[in-house]
């Protein structure tokens, strides 16, 4: 028989080694064809006298990336039509959806031949509970090779018999933390885990792979025999009574209550493990068809699957303009941010120019690089090998003239715009024409930099988040006369470095910088009105936001706080900043000497290590603090994810981003922005505009004006409509397409 996406071998001993290889697809994905097609391969083996057993691996550098999510939208879609018609037939049809590919792995597993998955590379989801179903496993002893059941970070939990397999194979504490937190198991973890059965080189993977069937493997998963014992015991024991009430209470206090797939992945092992293997999975089945009903499944498929796919695969770029193919790129300023985009440049395996005022300088920053890669190396997260290339990508200059030949110039000097003016001058005078300069600021206008620049139109902004190395967004800023060709190189580079891009229009603070400054004046109101410190943290991290407003302002410095309030009032006027505001930082400033993380004192003390950071006890003394009682938590709560997602529309209103998308993703890669409910404008979207616009009218009459919701909103409210209707991202994509 011929597959479109398997060939199927039979050797001399009879073994078939099934290899999967999509065609048109850099990465294997399960779709409705790719599970017809291994139904039928599983029934080929058991009718075929002659096939002993079978492997199951691929032909690609990974071996799998699980389920394609996009499958699973559409299921949805499906399913929300026939709800309007027959909610009774419509929850049928998603439990049956919901429980096809956990119905053929069980089929594959109980099938009476043997069958083994050698695992060449990633191998994620769908993919890795394909492999728990065979009998035998084995991992190629790669780097290459990560394994995970990564489903409760888009909001879904691994739901085709991962929560039975993993909790009956490793001790229950560790499938837990796995499967609650998504993590990635190399080799030599999830044979710890026992998770898999071999490691072998990577050139003789099928070899001990297929040694596994002729040596006998049995072709029963343990659960299926007779005398079956849980590795950590029954749930009902001693050990069980030490496991169950603190791994509840430590889920509570790591996602208070936000994640209901995580909770159902605790119900799903706990009433599974009590029960025979087929119940368990029927179990497992009804948790999975209730989860992808939620609203925070649909918001975070969409944002963190489907949005950040299509934004990283370059969904804003420009169309007609060739890809860029990076030959040098320059990086003007070798502070903390400017080394930092070398060192993620020359990880790309592009040739970075890395020039400051001296060589000494520029040297500091190369030595950057240097102990970034050293502590991979280090912890064996990088070779050797890869140190020494990629500090001989980056070449430290005081010349300007060494900036000849690049394609693209990143400026990251100081935040100054007559320094910004040299540094531009300088780099347009060795730069060929047709070479792009961008600047990475954080506050100043990229209009008003452009007009230091000979060639407007090649004049972008890329405003990179600290630490570079580890912050995953980057804000693209058009400046008015910003021309496409700039848009499609910046865009290029940002994903050659493995970044994800947004594009936004200019403006003061551009979009993230002006969601996030909201969120630390409400937690400034909030102290002022004398809300206690730890209730104004704790409550932001009950919202769902991983680090409070207050540690937030000390991670970038209080004193940074100061200027950008006072810069405010000199643009903007003396009403622009609350004047009370500015007396607390003034007196966290100027009266404490309190800066933030960078001097050891901020909002938080950080005493030296291991000591914990706590909140400096000064606090309470600088305002008359309201009794923990009278303070309504859940008003904090909204108070925090409103003051954000309201600017959010804002900025969309302003035209300042155009893509709900962008809005989304950038508010969760950027800040954090509570992932459960798929980002700022998701967030309106889940609760319905006009419900929402009645809580900002509340909030307005209690706590002022920045709660005043845009005319967009009220209008979207009085007409029903989300902003994915409003500013429908593929209907702009379709248009296009038509014309």
């Amino acid at each position: 028989m011929t597959y479109t996406n398997f060939t199927v071998d039979v050797d001399a001993d009879g073994i078939a080694l099934v290899t999967w290889n999509m065609p048109d697809r850099s990465m294997n994905v399960f779709t409705e064809e790719v599970m017809n097609e291994l139904d039928k391969i599983i029934d080929q083996v058991v009718a075929d006298a002659g096939i002993k057993g079978a492997v199951i691996t691929s032909g690609k550098d990974s071996f799998s990336g699980g389920a394609d999510l996009t499958m699973l939208q559409k299921m949805l879609g499906i399913y929300a039509k026939e709800k309007a018609k027959d909610p009774e037939k419509a929850a049928k049809l998603l439990f049956d959806g919901a429980g096809r590919m956990g119905a053929l792995w069980r089929k594959l597993e109980t099938c009476g031949k043997p069958w083994v998955s050698a695992i060449n590379g990633t191998c994620m989801g769908g993919a890795f509970e394909l492999s728990l179903a065979c009998h035998g496993r084995v991992a190629a002893d790669s780097d290459k090779v990560k394994m995970a059941l990564p489903e409760v970070k888009v909001g879904i939990f691994p739901g085709a018999g991962g929560t039975q397999r993993v909790s009956r194979l490793a001790d229950p504490q560790s499938a837990l933390q796995m499967l609650t937190s998504g993590q990635n198991l190399t080799p030599q973890k999830a044979k710890g885990m026992n998770l898999i059965h071999e490691i072998a080189e990577p050139k003789k993977l099928i070899e001990t792979a297929k040694a596994m069937i002729k040596n006998g493997l049995k072709p029963v998963q343990p659960w299926d025999e007779k005398g079956f014992k849980l590795p950590g015991g029954p749930v009902y024991s001693a050990a069980g009574a030490n496991l169950w009430p603190p791994a509840i209470a430590i889920l509570r206090r790591e996602t208070y209550g936000n994640y209901p797939a995580a909770e159902a992945i605790l119900k799903c092992v706990y009433e599974g493990l009590l029960v025979p293997f087929d119940t368990g999975l029927r179990i497992e089945q009804r948790y999975f068809t209730e989860i992808l009903q939620s609203k925070e499944a649909a918001a975070m498929i969409r944002s963190l699957f489907v949005s950040l796919q299509e934004l990283n695969k370059g969904a804003r770029r420009p169309e007609g303009i060739p890809d860029t193919k990076f030959k040098k790129i320059g990086i003007i300023g070798a502070g903390f941010m400017g080394a930092g985009i070398a060192y993620v440049t020359a990880k790309a395996g592009i040739p970075v120019v890395l020039i400051d005022r001296d060589q000494e300088s520029a040297e500091k920053g190369k030595a950057h690089s240097d102990s970034l890669i050293s502590d991979q190396v280090k912890k064996g997260r990088a070779k050797p090998e890869e140190r020494e290339k990629l500090l001989s990508l980056i070449t430290p200059s005081a010349d300007y003239a060494d900036l000849a030949g690049c394609d693209l110039v990143v400026e990251a000097v100081f935040e100054d715009s007559e320094v910004k003016k040299a540094a531009t001058e300088k780099a347009e005078a060795a730069l060929k024409s047709s070479a792009v300069f961008a600047s990475n600021t954080s506050t100043i206008p990229i209009t008003s930099l452009a007009k230091n620049s000979a060639r407007p139109k090649n004049f972008i902004g890329i405003h990179f988040f600290s630490p570079v190395d580890k912050m995953m967004l980057v804000e693209i800023i058009m400046g008015k006369k910003t021309g496409d060709k700039a848009l499609a190189v910046a865009m290029d580079f940002v994903r050659a470095i493995k970044k994800t891009p947004i594009v936004v229009n200019d403006t003061r603070g551009f979009y993230v910088n002006r969601c996030v400054l909201r969120y630390m004046s409400e937690a400034f109101k909030m102290l002022i009105e004398g809300v206690p410190a730890a209730m104004i943290e704790n409550a932001a991290k009950a919202a769902g936001m991983p680090v409070g407003p207050l540690a937030l302002t000390d991670e970038t410095a209080v004193d940074l706080a100061q200027k950008i309030m006072k810069q405010t009032i000199r643009d903007l006027g003396e009403k622009a900043v609350d004047p009370r505001q500015m007396e607390l930082i003034n007196t966290m400033v100027d009266t404490h000497g309190r800066l933030g993380r960078k001097n050891g004192k901020g909002f938080y003390d950080y005493p030296a290590k291991p000591a914990k950071k706590k909140l400096w006890p000064g606090l309470k003394d600088l305002y008359p603090q309201k009794a923990p009682e009278k303070v309504d938590v859940e008003e904090l709560k909204l108070r925090l994810l409103s003051v954000i997602a309201l600017e959010a529309a804002r900025v969309m209103e302003e035209g300042i981003v155009t893509d709900p998308r962008e809005a989304d993703v950038g508010s969760i890669l950027a800040f954090g922005f509570a992932p459960y409910t798929g980002g700022a404008l998701s967030y309106i979207d889940g609760i319905g505009a006009k419900k929402f616009v009645k809580i900002a009218k509340d909030l307005q009459k209690k706590y002022g004006a920045e709660f005043k919701a845009p005319k967009l909103l009220v209008d979207m409210a009085e007409k029903g409509e989300t902003f994915y209707q409003r500013f429908d991202p593929y209907a702009k994509a379709e248009e296009k397409k038509a014309a």
